[in-house]
């Protein structure tokens, strides 16, 4: 029983594969849409591509063209072809506004971006164009099932988004050392906390922000020297408000003790 299973088994594993192979070859375009139909609907969604792209230009117009471009887009998805599947899924939804498809359509365009956002680290572009689909999707299907999905996508983009920032800040802190750029290191870090008011990382850049005022004050010229020590007592201040119990206060109270020593002077 076994044995004739197994070579039942291969049989129609041979057959598929024949199949597929003379779908392939031949110019009959609707044997090939059949076949392509088949394998999407059994998860061969590699050869279904395949036969989906040779009959795609001969398709459009025709009756049967939408459910062949949805199950194109579908199949490009699942397969993680993501840049073709977000294209595909953005002419479906222009192609066939009326569709029942198109709510799903469009929300699988813009998740395909959104699979598409590197890390933070790397360039945004594809992580910006993920959030303009997924908004332009909340705004149209402002009731949609996939909504929970959607903002959940958002809101990773975002924070995505936040870190980068955050992280570029905080490097002109770091390059500051060198170059002796402070005001630069301020002014990003005051730009960052504006542009995400209220950011997770306020406590950081509020630190680094002080840090950045302390090294320009120390390391000032003398007729510049008490202002900017004072300056930086007030980022001190910044601090300890948002977090009195911060984790860099120890580091920053010794910074201040420095700058308390340094007023001193001004003072005699």
């Amino acid at each position: 029983m076994v044995r004739y299973l197994y070579i039942l088994f291969i049989a129609l594993l041979l057959t598929s594969c024949s199949e597929y192979q003379q779908a392939l070859k031949k110019d009959d375009i609707k044997l090939k849409y059949e076949v392509a139909e088949k394998l999407y609907e059994k998860g061969k969604y590699g050869k279904a591509i395949r036969l989906f792209e040779q009959i795609a230009p001969s398709y459009r117009g025709k009756p049967q063209a939408e459910k062949m471009f949805y199950m194109y887009a579908q199949s490009l998805f699942k397969n993680k072809q993501y840049y073709t599947a977000g294209y595909q899924f953005d002419s479906f939804t222009a192609g066939y506004p009326r569709s029942e498809k198109s709510e799903e359509a469009q929300f699988l365009g813009a998740k395909s971006y959104y699979m598409l956002s590197p890390r933070y680290s790397l360039d945004q572009v594809d992580t910006y164009k993920a959030l303009d689909k997924l908004q332009l999707f909340i705004d149209n299907y402002p009731n949609s099932q996939y909504m929970a999905e959607a903002n959940m996508l958002v809101k990773e983009l975002r924070e995505k988004l936040e870190k980068k920032a955050f992280e570029i800040a905080k490097q002109y802190n770091l390059i500051s050392e060198y170059n002796g750029d402070h005001n630069a290191a301020i002014k990003s870090l005051d730009n960052f906390m504006l542009d995400f008011p209220g950011t997770k990382y306020k406590e950081d850049a509020l630190f680094y922000k002080f840090d950045s005022s302390y090294k320009l004050a120390i390391n000032s010229v003398p007729a510049r020297m008490q202002e900017r020590l004072n300056v930086a007592k007030t980022n001190y201040n910044a601090l300890v408000k948002f977090n009195a119990e911060s984790k860099y206060k120890d580091q920053a109270d010794k910074m201040l003790a420095r700058i308390d020593t340094e007023l001193q002077k001004f003072s005699k």
